[in-house]
């Protein structure tokens, strides 16, 4: 088994310097990204705070430094490992690092190039700024709530996956990248305000545009990729399993018709939503003829557009995604692979959550160290 805490850093990132204030949800999934792809990140912790655990996958790949951050003397040792910093990470409410003394303008005083990453729900002003809230807030207030779950019933929150990481850790991390160029080339840091509801806002672009187009139905499950549409929606099986099927295609859907075996009269139904419901009831019975295994060993792998509904423990066993490796066993416990993946500098987990913490001067002279042999 390869041991990730001394193989040496890889990755498009190597060499970056990143200075994570610990949190909950899009920051830390965020600075595991950055990690994965190469940058050294450096989590800075309360004295008092549990030990974290190896089983925290989205804790991996940093060290953790313990410092009080209402102590005057922590705050400098934060501003001179800030020095050294290319970016910083924080998920604060808006103000809580001006109180400790941190804020970007006098950040900005010991280290011009840093960029400053904010991470929050509502942003960094607004009437909601200092409101609490999770993901579930953030996406009901952005408009993207409304459009998941069936039609008569409530929304069904997404887990955190459209809040928190999709529209909070990716564009956090896009805009760090963005940033960071940016300061490369001119020699100046700068804020980069990455607020949940601006990117789900973002990633219903899409959805904005096929209303504006007059293409989407306000009803939940009644839309083509909502649910609605009998060709982009799961079936259950003779095992009371479920299959997902989404062939958009015209020749696509006729490939699913001919494996199903559909009545002739419903195989010109795709577009006509009047048959919708007939269509529908058509592939439910047929899907529900044979087992999951079965419809597997049948059309699997065809341009049907079909895959089986996987349980995340069964997805580690699918052979698409072993032959991806897209899970990897660190010191015994499964984590899921770095990615997106690197042709010439491929990304590296480059240790397990849990790690005892160390001295902030460690990191300093680590820093200093390198920064001279730099120059």
């Amino acid at each position: 088994m390869e041991n990730h805490s001394s193989s040496p850093r890889r990755g498009p990132l190597a060499g970056l310097r990143i200075v994570e204030f610990a949190g909950l949800g899009p920051g830390p999934f965020a600075c595991m990204l950055l990690s994965d792809m190469g940058a050294e990140v450096v989590r800075i912790d309360r004295p008092n705070a549990p030990p974290m655990s190896p089983l925290d996958i989205v804790g991996r790949g940093r060290q953790t430094v313990l410092l009080d951050l209402k102590r005057s003397e922590a705050i400098e040792q934060v501003l001179q490992l800030l020095e050294k910093a290319d970016a910083l990470v924080e998920g604060f409410r808006p103000g809580v690092m001006e109180r400790l003394g941190l804020g970007p303008q006098i950040v900005a005083q010991h280290n011009p190039r840093l960029v400053y990453g904010r991470m929050t729900g509502w942003g960094q002003y607004g009437p909601l700024a200092q409101a609490a809230g999770h993901d579930i807030n953030y996406i009901a207030v952005a408009g993207a709530l409304a459009t998941i779950g069936e039609t008569g019933r409530g929304p069904v929150p997404p887990l955190n996956l459209v809040g928190d990481y999709g529209g909070g850790s990716l564009y956090l991390v896009s805009g760090l990248l963005a940033a960071l160029l940016h300061a490369r080339t001119t020699g100046e840091g700068q804020v980069v305000d990455a607020a949940i509801c601006d990117g789900v806002l973002s990633l219903l672009s899409n959805n904005l545009s096929h209303r504006l187009r007059g293409l989407y139905r306000g009803e939940r499950s009644g839309n083509m990729l909502d649910g609605g549409a009998p060709y982009y929606t799961t079936y259950e099986t003779a095992d009371n399993r479920h299959v997902a099927v989404g062939p958009i295609e015209p020749q696509f859907f006729s490939l699913l018709c001919q494996q199903l075996d559909l009545p002739d009269d419903l195989r010109d139904a795709q577009n006509d939503r009047a048959r919708w419901h007939l269509l529908r009831d058509a592939i439910a019975t047929a899907f529900r003829q044979r087992t999951l295994a079965e419809w597997r060993l049948r059309i699997e792998g065809s341009d049907s557009c079909f895959a089986p509904v996987l349980t995340l423990e069964e997805a580690q066993q699918h052979p698409h995604l072993q032959s991806r490796k897209s899970f990897e066993n660190v010191d015994g416990v499964t984590h899921i692979a770095p990615a997106p993946r690197f042709s010439r500098t491929p990304g590296h987990i480059q240790s397990p959550a849990g790690v005892l913490p160390v001295d902030v001067s460690v990191v300093m002279a680590r820093w200093q160290k390198n920064s001279s042999n730099q120059q």
